[in-house]
């Protein structure tokens, strides 16, 4: 069954959570997509500089603010959102993304891989890398850069995701054609949904955001990819179900050629 899945990469305003999440549900008010995909920490911004000012703006989930919009325009549109936020459960908080669908609230993943500054802010991820059984296809996450460590898509490749979803933050320019390598390996589609503009705030150096999010295929096909530095929404058909074919030729399979105890 073909589905459509979009993304929306745009700037946040950082600190202005409603600001934030009206405007990304706005540019979704029109999209078509069954499956739609928001940046990283799409409604906090990104460049924090204290826990203070972390905790202060982490929210519950599923209870808080963000969760409960996304989840209410999931059940109304019908549709199957994935965005990035700051989490907090209990003393500890989490750079993770939620999943809703349209009986609401699904899910959530923490992010394993923390980069530069976000360790100083976040605790490690401790869900593990999940995939989720939807009407659209298996769904998988990972968060920016889990990217970066091929076990990441691999795991979830194994675990059975047709579709890895890649909530981000990207300011090293590598993961968009990257991405080429990590769909092609697991044959696997992936939609990664970046943010644009810059962040300079507490006197740390300038965070410059590469935009260009993109929609790949599970054979490594760019099937849509967003410019650089513009919000936009871009969205392209896929089939997950070709996801699960592994089989390269007659006598290769990506997965069941695999020889792990060599992998060491």
């Amino acid at each position: 069954m073909k589905i459509k899945a979009g993304l929306f990469q745009f700037a946040p305003a950082f600190g202005d959570i409603h600001r934030n999440v009206d405007r990304a549900l706005a540019a979704l008010a029109s999209a078509s997509a069954e499956l739609i995909v928001l940046p990283e920490l799409f409604s906090t911004g990104y460049q924090f500089t204290s826990a203070d000012e972390v905790r202060e703006l982490a929210e519950e989930v599923p209870s808080g603010f963000t969760t409960q919009r996304l989840a209410d325009f999931s059940r109304e549109r019908s549709i199957f959102i994935v965005a990035g936020i700051a989490e907090r459960d209990g003393d500890r908080i989490f750079n993770s993304a939620v999943l809703t669908g349209p009986k609401g609230f699904i899910g959530v993943y923490r992010k394993t891989h923390l980069f530069h500054e976000e360790k100083l802010w976040f605790s490690p991820g401790d869900t593990g890398f999940r995939v989720w059984e939807t009407a659209v296809g298996r769904i998988g996450i990972m968060v920016c850069f889990d990217w970066f460590f091929p076990e990441s898509a691999r795991t979830l490749s194994l675990m059975g995701a047709d579709i890895i979803v890649h909530p981000a933050n990207l300011v090293l320019p590598f993961c968009p054609d990257a991405m080429v390598t990590r769909c092609l390996e697991n044959r696997v589609f992936a939609v990664t949904a970046n943010r644009t503009g810059s962040e300079e705030r507490g006197g740390r150096e300038r965070l410059d955001f590469i935009g260009a999010s993109q929609i790949t295929s599970c054979r490594g096909n760019i099937l849509a990819r967003a410019s650089r530095d513009r919000e936009e929404y871009i969205e392209a058909e896929i089939d997950p179900a070709e996801s699960r074919d592994k089989q390269l030729n007659q006598y290769n399979n990506l997965f069941t050629d695999r020889r792990p105890e060599k992998y060491r």
